[in-house]
């Protein structure tokens, strides 16, 4: 319950104090997991003092137990093993420290320890951590290398060397963190968000040589997967040997199986970049040089084509095929001239000799009234009538007699 304190009215330290007690008292005995980084068993003593270490949070707490108590693990517990122990919270009132007191410790196993990281596994699988649509690409020729590993831990030389031997020109940004043990994890993390943050860095590579199960449980700590889950570079997971997989190898970008395989991987080898330019440049010249040939025998035979090699030959037998035609038009039109010529004279020679002049060159006359009417019978006039006689050359007047 809150408690009505003021500034008027403050509570005195060791109430403070004394209330903390009372509410921890309540909480009663209670299983805890942790990792052991301090283990004190002085000789002739009967209380044996350890700190019991959350390597996720960096979180530790201080606990005791009778001798008789841990010595029924002392032969398979140490410090650095991961151990389940049934304690009663307690508080030192004088001090204001917060301790466990201890009345059982279990060591986890490692088949306990597999099946706590499988059901881990299935957890973040779920989430969709491990999906391969998540992952990002790797750069083909990283500037920069953001390295993550021990200091002076063969899995940094083994990067380090072999990137090198294999682009010269490539730079690292290293990063030493403690690889094992309780300060793995949020070392680890912080260098990776460290890397994750600086623009330059093109790739990350967490590297760490091979171990025990339990020495390569940091790298499937469930903090440190979220870590590099949201990380916006691409991660290169290079931990233990080919058979080891913490959960860190499925939520990086890339599996490596070791960490000489990730230089490998993350750093393309100089000598075959170049066999690979040099192979294809040949590739290209003979594609070029194909092209050509072929382009140059498409132009041989349009050049040896009658059309292309004399041009004007073609012109040449049109022109003929023009003048026969122009000939043989002449000469149709010549026969239809001279027909047509011929059928004129024949019907003018027709026309003229039937026509009233050449009558009348033949001695006849032609007699018209005097409206110019024609006379054909002679009942047509009368007695006295003078008449126009129209002859060939000429007309007179004459007048009807009976």
């Amino acid at each position: 319950m809150a408690l009505n304190t003021s500034a008027d009215a403050p509570l005195p330290v060791g109430e403070v104090s004394r209330l903390i007690g009372g509410w921890i008292d309540r909480l009663g005995a209670v299983w805890v997991e942790g990792q052991i980084t301090q283990l004190s068993r002085r000789p002739g003593a009967g209380v044996v003092f350890l700190t019991l270490r959350d390597p996720s949070y960096d979180i530790s707490v201080s606990v005791t137990c009778f001798r008789q108590v841990f010595e029924a693990v002392a032969d398979v517990v140490s410090e650095g093993a991961r151990v389940v122990v049934l304690a009663k919270p307690e508080w030192y009132a004088p001090r204001g420290q917060l301790s466990l007191r201890a009345t059982e410790i279990k060591p986890v196993g490692v088949g306990e320890l597999l099946a706590r990281l499988e059901q881990l596994k299935k957890s973040l699988a779920s989430e969709g951590l491990f999906a391969p649509e998540r992952k990002k690409a790797l750069p083909f020729l990283p500037q920069l290398i953001g390295l993550v590993c021990g200091r002076a831990s063969a899995a940094e030389r083994d990067v380090l060397e072999n990137a090198r031997h294999r682009w010269p020109a490539v730079r690292f940004e290293v990063r030493n963190v403690p690889v094992q043990g309780v300060h793995a994890v949020p070392q680890v993390v912080q260098a990776v968000k460290e890397l994750d943050a600086l623009d330059a860095v093109d790739v990350i590579v967490v590297a760490r040589g091979g171990g025990s199960v339990e020495d390569l449980l940091p790298f499937s700590d469930e903090q440190l997967v979220r870590a590099v889950a949201a990380c916006r570079t691409p991660v290169v997971s290079a931990i233990g040997h080919e058979p080891d997989h913490p959960l860190l190898d499925f939520v990086a970008d890339l599996r490596a199986s070791t960490p000489t395989d990730a230089a490998k991987k993350v750093v393309p080898d100089v000598g075959e970049e170049y066999e690979r330019v040099r192979l294809l440049l040949d590739r290209a010249r003979r594609s070029v040089r194909s092209f050509i040939e072929r382009e140059e025998r498409g132009l041989a035979h349009a050049l040896a084509r009658p059309s292309i090699e004399d041009p004007h030959r073609m012109v040449d037998e049109r022109a003929d095929q023009v003048a026969a035609l122009l000939d043989r038009g002449r000469r149709t039109l010549g026969h239809l001239l001279d027909r047509a010529d011929s059928e004129l004279t024949h019907t003018h020679a027709r026309v003229v000799a039937l026509s009233p002049a050449a009558t009348l060159q033949r001695g006849y006359a032609v007699l018209q009234k005097a409206d110019g009417h024609v006379v054909r019978d002679a009942g047509e006039v009368a007695e006295g009538e003078a008449l126009r006689a129209r002859v060939a050359e000429g007309e007179f007047t004459v007048r009807v007699d009976a």
